[in-house]
């Protein structure tokens, strides 16, 4: 049966339902939260840690190291973890991914050396990429009613970019007044706040996720008997190999130039001329304010694209509103504008962030609809973590060995300019979704 039998008038949600998207939105705040914390607190954990002095090759190695080791990690792991939750259910895969980095986070906090902080950032992007494509899935098969499932996703996953914006908030509170908290090894270091308050999103998961009821399509199709047993190989057969290539392609450049780019926006600020002179310790709120710019930026982005969504039918030309603007703005922005006045750069951030962070939410309505319900988890997993964790990433590994030759900025504009070019021209070969059953 596909989605358009079971889609004609759409239901009002029942107490489960809204339960469950609230805490969903919860989880897609908490995973955001967590990656984008990475950039604030890069420089200062590796100068206390390490001892190490930006702009020295150490430092640049550490700093790539930093970005792509858990990402590398987290997608493998991801990827099994898709397999794992079309094998043994959404809800069970989305409790121990929860479990994972939550006490990952907490740990990190307390990391004594870089390999320490560097296992356990790991560990906790293992946890995030595992709970995206659980949590998705289990939405997606939540709501057979198409318009539904579109306003669920798009707005559930809106909250992401709320998790970005209070990171850099809290960020940016914690940096004026950090004597105000409990020191840590004898210390008020910002950063290590930052890290354990990661924790306090995943209360709530933790006590009520296990309580909530499994993704009724999968559970029926297990309780039938009727369930195919997942398999990588299938992602390739002849009617879902250009979906799972295309979209693995596209996946890499949005990830690419998060990474690449958007990420690399708390490196750049300091080397800004109005900053020159101006201590460390007073430049990080004026960080933590370009960042919170960047957030709004992704936020409207995110709620843009839930909108659209409903009114452009061709989810190739919704993805290009984005792709083609970014292919000129990301370049400018950061060639141009990176290092010219502090107030431009916070313009021109906020418009990058709203093109770039738009595409992520575009992924989680598109994917869910591309895979049938066996390969669901495993196909989302595919694109998101071969394609987005494990390639896109390696833009920041990529941008900070660049750096060293020449200006962050204008790396990142290379990179960011580069994979908006390529995506644009990706994006004419991603095919239409069709309901998910229909592949069954």
């Amino acid at each position: 049966m596909s989605d358009s039998a079971n889609s004609s008038q759409p239901k009002p949600l029942t107490t489960v339902q809204w339960l469950i998207c609230v805490i969903a939105a919860i989880g897609f705040l908490f995973d955001t939260y967590e990656l984008l914390m990475l950039p604030l607190i890069l420089r200062p954990a590796l100068q206390e840690l390490g001892g190490l002095r930006p702009g020295t090759p150490e430092f640049q190695n550490w700093a790539s190291l930093l970005f792509y080791v858990p990402a590398f990690f987290g997608g493998i792991c991801g990827l099994i973890g898709g397999y794992l939750t079309d094998r043994f259910g959404r809800r069970q895969v989305l409790v121990w991914s929860i479990l994972i980095y939550a006490l990952s986070a907490c740990g990190a906090a307390f990391a004594t050396s870089l390999p320490v902080l560097l296992v356990l950032r790991t560990t906790t992007f293992i946890g995030v990429c595992v709970e995206f494509v659980a949590a998705v899935a289990w939405l997606a098969e939540l709501f057979p009613n198409s318009g539904q499932k579109e306003k669920v996703l798009g707005w559930t996953q809106a909250f992401g970019s709320l998790g970005g914006l209070l990171v850099s908030q809290a960020y940016e509170s914690i940096a004026h007044n950090p004597d105000s908290l409990p020191a840590i090894y004898g210390d008020h270091a910002p950063w290590r706040y930052i890290l354990i308050s990661g924790v306090l999103p995943a209360i709530p998961l933790i006590v009520i996720r296990p309580f909530l009821p499994e993704s009724a399509s999968w559970a029926e199709k297990k309780a039938a008997g009727t369930l195919k047993r997942p398999s990588i190989s299938e992602l390739f057969a002849p009617e879902l190999a250009r979906t799972t290539i295309m979209a693995t392609i596209l996946m890499a450049c949005c990830y690419g130039a998060a990474f690449g780019a958007i990420q690399q926006i708390p490196q750049i600020v300091p080397t800004l001329p109005e900053l020159a002179g101006i201590p460390r310790p007073q430049q990080q709120p004026i960080i933590g304010g370009v960042q919170k710019m960047q957030e709004i930026g992704g936020l409207t982005g995110r709620i843009l694209l839930a909108i659209l969504a409903l009114y452009v039918v061709r989810r190739g030309n919704l993805l290009r509103l984005f792709l083609a603007p970014g292919i000129l703005v990301v370049p400018y922005v950061f060639f141009t504008l990176g290092q010219g006045h502090l107030d431009s750069f916070k313009i021109g951030v906020a418009v990058a962030g709203l093109l770039t962070v738009a595409q992520f939410s575009f992924w989680g309505n598109y994917l869910p609809r591309a895979f049938p319900v066996h390969l669901r988890g495993t196909g989302e997993s595919f694109a998101a973590n071969i394609g987005g964790r494990l390639i896109g990433t390696s833009a920041a590994l990529v941008v900070t060995q660049m750096a060293k030759a020449m200006p962050m900025a204008q790396a990142a504009a290379i990179v960011g300019g580069t994979v908006y070019v390529i995506g644009f021209i990706a994006s004419f070969f991603l095919p239409e979704p069709t309901a998910a059953d229909d592949h069954e």
